[in-house]
């Protein structure tokens, strides 16, 4: 375990925490303003079903960018400044459950699974290569001939 010493650095630490902290908390906030206003403009429109998605997505995506600060604060608490074993048991905790709501924002936001992303891109690009429309296969067709 680190042990900090000096009191300029441990302070250096403790403002590292509040502002991860703070930009986490921000991050979800402006996220949720702003997945708020764009659904607000959008809901008149009539594109309901649309607005939804797209209000849903921008939230999830705000919600997973703030946690990511806020873990990030939370490790640096737990290893830096107090690295006691509750804490690191706490910190395990934590990272359990933000994995969890990432997995499941990922699927909400991008309808399946993250590990399909792979799948995915590799059956997009064998079904570009066999209907001839992708420009980068024409090209290297014509280097060939």
């Amino acid at each position: 375990m680190i042990t900090i010493n000096a009191p300029w650095l441990s302070q250096f630490f403790h403002l590292a925490v509040v502002v991860l902290d703070v930009t986490g908390t921000l991050a979800i906030l402006i996220g949720a303003a702003y997945a708020g206003w764009e659904f607000a403009r959008a809901f008149p429109r009539g594109d309901r079903p649309q607005a939804y998605v797209a209000f849903r997505s921008t939230l999830g995506r705000s919600i997973l960018l703030g946690l990511e600060f806020l873990v990030a604060g939370d490790i640096v608490k737990s290893l830096v400044i107090n690295p006691t074993i509750a804490d690191l048991v706490v910190l395990a905790g934590l990272v359990l459950v933000r994995t969890f709501l990432s997995i499941s924002l990922g699927v909400e936001i991008n309808g399946h699974w993250p590990w399909q992303d792979t799948v995915m891109a590799r059956q997009k690009s064998i079904s570009a290569l066999s209907d001839g429309k992708s420009d980068e296969t024409k090209r290297l067709g014509k280097h060939r001939e």
